[in-house]
């Protein structure tokens, strides 16, 4: 059957991935390992000899799973376990069928990383040979889509293309990760031309446009609301985002919330119509409307920029639309709620900059970031666009304090540090080599004609300041960005290709 690209330029903004400036890989090329490998990246490159899958896309599926963290044994909301998420619930049973397949017992597979990643190459393994894969097929990694969507667990179409759909995005953009006791792991970016066959895309929320849709199953919800929605809970999943949809089809999950928040780009899947009732915070459940985030509370690998924004317009949106004060009181993570026993969101939530966000009482306004001019704020300056300064220099670990849209000297000391962290003139002003390296800050994902998402408005917005004129910010790499791009490329002294890639990027980080 034709393959479909899965083009980097369509995936753009994930925000949890460092992309590295090393060349593009082809997606069959034998994996590229270190000189001196650790214990996990071993564990990796052994599985993947033994088994017959490609290294890198073991890493990815890890990496998509759990950041690479096995916690402890511990499970995840769905059943899941160790750093490959082999499953033991009712209806999904990969940890077993790893032990069969291995030798080794469950305990072995919940516990030892090691045996976990060999458990999750073996159960990737079994379904190739299922499926009739070659020898010549196994090494080609876009084959794989279709197993991988299976390897998820999910039954619905949709749900499983998300599934697949995220290891994907991180081969195609490659990653750097951190592994347990610190060890670090790379992957190189590399085109990807994934098989995926006759699976959809989800469709668009009947509730939030923005948002795709994947129902919950009819047994984890009840239909109809007995009180007003008064609040908004937040939740974090414990497991991984197209993970946590699929535990919310499984009729014996008996647990649902509304929306589903992805951590790499902020994607949104609402699952359960927002005038029935979740099934997500007890005594919440009648009145509160129910955002689940990807990812683990003790790991704040997970709360991206990209995340906390996404989810922040979604709330603000519930707030507008249900007349819900945009205040701590209204707006609760899962273990304010009375009546329940669970500690999310957890003590690396930002609930300062998400409520700044949201434009709450903690943060004077909601945030704008797009402006058709970048004007040189000082000491004394009022406005919205000092907020946004505000609000970026907090993002970047630089303490400019409460977004209240006047600089003061908190706020100037934050520029100034800033300014020396980039290597630009410490001055306190925010001219326009200041405003280009705060605008542009974040993941540097390579980025061209074609891609969409959060990292191409980031790019726009710094465009427009460095270059002195408006590049509307819409987050649609077109014709205009592309000029765009030459043009500062051209200014710069750059590669002029109209491409956006680590000189690109490092020229706008760096203010120039």
């Amino acid at each position: 059957m034709p393959r479909i690209p899965l083009a980097r330029a369509a995936l753009a903004g994930l925000g949890t991935l460092a992309v590295l400036a090393a060349t593009a890989q082809p997606a069959g090329a034998a994996p590229r390992t270190a000189t001196a490998e650790g214990p996990v990246a071993h564990a990796f490159s052994s599985a993947a000899a033994e088994y017959g899958v490609p290294r890198d896309l073991l890493i990815a599926l890890g990496y998509s799973e759990t950041h690479l963290d096995g916690h402890h044994g511990l499970p995840s909301q769905a059943g899941g376990y160790g750093v490959m998420h082999l499953v033991s619930n009712p209806v999904q049973h990969t940890l077993e069928l790893a032990s069969r397949l291995t030798g080794d017992t469950p305990r072995e597979l919940r516990t030892d990383t090691a045996a976990n990643i060999r458990g999750g190459a073996a159960v990737l393994r079994s379904y190739a040979d299922h499926a009739g894969l070659s020898t010549a097929e196994r090494r080609d990694t876009d084959t794989w889509y279709p197993l991988l969507a299976r390897y998820g667990g999910a039954t619905d179409p949709a749900t499983a293309r998300l599934y697949a759909d995220t290891v994907y995005t991180f081969l195609a953009h490659g990653l750097t990760a951190r592994a347990e006791g610190g060890e670090k792991l790379a992957l190189p970016a590399r085109e990807v031309a994934p098989e995926r066959g006759s699976l959809a895309p989800a469709a668009q929320s009947p509730d939030y446009p923005s948002a795709l849709w994947v129902p919950a199953n009819p047994a984890n919800y009840a239909v109809g609301r007995t009180a007003a929605i008064s609040k908004v809970v937040i939740h974090v999943t414990e497991g991984s985002y197209a993970g946590t949809i699929s535990w919310f089809q499984n009729p014996s999950a008996q647990v649902s919330a509304h929306y589903v928040v992805r951590s790499s780009d902020g994607q949104i899947t609402q699952t359960v119509r927002e005038k029935d009732t979740a099934w997500h915070a007890r005594s919440g459940n009648a009145s509160g409307i129910g955002i689940e985030h990807e990812g683990y509370i003790d790991n704040p690998s997970w709360f991206t920029d990209a995340m906390y924004r996404s989810s922040a317009a979604l709330t603000a949106s519930i707030c507008a639309r249900y007349g819900i004060p945009k205040d701590r009181a209204h707006i609760v993570g899962h273990s304010e709620v009375p009546g329940n026993d669970h500690t999310d969101p957890g003590p690396n939530w930002n609930w300062t900059y998400y409520m700044q966000l949201v434009g709450g009482s903690t943060g004077g306004g909601e945030v704008q970031l797009n402006f058709p001019s970048y004007d040189t704020l000082r000491s004394g300056s009022t406005g919205a666009q000092v907020s946004a300064a505000q609000s970026l220099l907090n993002a970047q670990g630089f303490d400019a304090g409460t977004v209240d849209g006047s600089f003061g000297t908190k706020t100037g000391s934050a520029v100034t540090a800033f300014q020396k962290a980039r290597g630009l003139d410490a001055d306190g002003v925010v001219g326009a080599r200041t405003w280009t390296a705060l605008l542009s800050a974040g993941t540097t994902p390579a980025l061209s004609q074609g891609s969409t998402g959060a990292a191409v408005q980031r790019l726009q917005r710094a465009l427009t300041a460095a270059l002195g004129r408006t590049v509307t910010a819409d987050g649609d790499f077109g014709p205009g960005t592309q000029q765009a791009v030459r043009d500062y490329q051209t200014s710069r002294s750059l590669g002029v290709d109209g491409q956006v890639g680590p000189a690109t990027w490092g020229a706008l980080q760096a203010g120039r």
